[in-house]
């Protein structure tokens, strides 16, 4: 039976950067679906279609193929054939992911193929429903959460390594937003699952947080085996 690792949270949490490696140390594959999403947003904003365009975006989104690929072991991201890998984390793609996320029909499609690689192989899968509506069964459930600081100064860092242009005062105010339409959406909101344990990662280091992730799911399988 296949093992799955939910880890949700808010943007800049520390979701993708945790899952990676505690996927690594055991072994588990990872399923980024905010990359899946970022790759639906940059679609829609490469056709410049507007956010709030429901019915052109209900439309179009089933001819979206997003898929996701393991080289060198590195995940690689195809939106229709192409690697976008590398254009993912600007902002235009991630605010326009975060808009168009709210919308069923996109929400469905990505849902169905992410719960497809969970059913046949052992993952750590991170996002904002993984453990209330993507893997509602999965065995280990985490929520991530720092402050709105700390996830800014994350950010600004990142795209500062990656020699992206910004202003800290925009890059705050975008996490704002986007935790609102997060929090406030109709379909598939972000919310803690009742069986998801909290973890602020404001003063840990990375290797804490994977440490205390990976702890839980030992202490998961000794309950499973009856030596808890």
């Amino acid at each position: 039976m296949a093992t799955a690792i939910a880890i949700d949270g808010p943007a800049g949490a520390g979701k993708s950067t945790i899952a990676k490696k505690i996927a690594e140390r055991l072994n588990f594959i990872y399923v980024d679906t905010g990359a899946m999403y970022r790759a639906m947003g940059l679609y829609f904003h490469r056709l410049g279609i507007r956010p709030e365009d429901e019915e052109a975006i209900s439309r179009l989104a089933g001819q979206a193929e997003v898929s996701l690929s393991y080289e060198n072991g590195m995940q690689q991201v195809y939106l229709n054939g192409e690697n976008v890998t590398a254009l993912l984390r600007t902002e235009e793609a991630g605010n326009m992911a975060s808009a168009v996320s709210v919308y069923p029909e996109v929400r469905r499609i990505l849902v169905r193929q992410q719960q497809k690689l969970a059913a046949t192989q052992d993952v750590v899968m991170d996002g904002r429903d993984i453990g209330t509506v993507v893997l509602p069964r999965a065995q280990v459930k985490i929520f991530l959460t720092a402050s709105v600081k700390v996830r800014a100064d994350r950010r600004c860092a990142d795209l500062r390594q990656k020699g992206l242009p910004f202003e800290r005062e925009n890059v705050e105010k975008d996490i704002e937003e986007r935790d609102y339409r997060d929090t406030h959406r109709a379909e598939s909101p972000l919310r803690q699952a009742e069986d998801a344990v909290l973890v602020d990662t404001s003063d840990m280091t990375i290797d804490q947080v994977a440490e205390r992730v990976i702890e839980l799911y030992r202490e998961r399988e000794k309950t499973e085996r009856g030596e808890a």
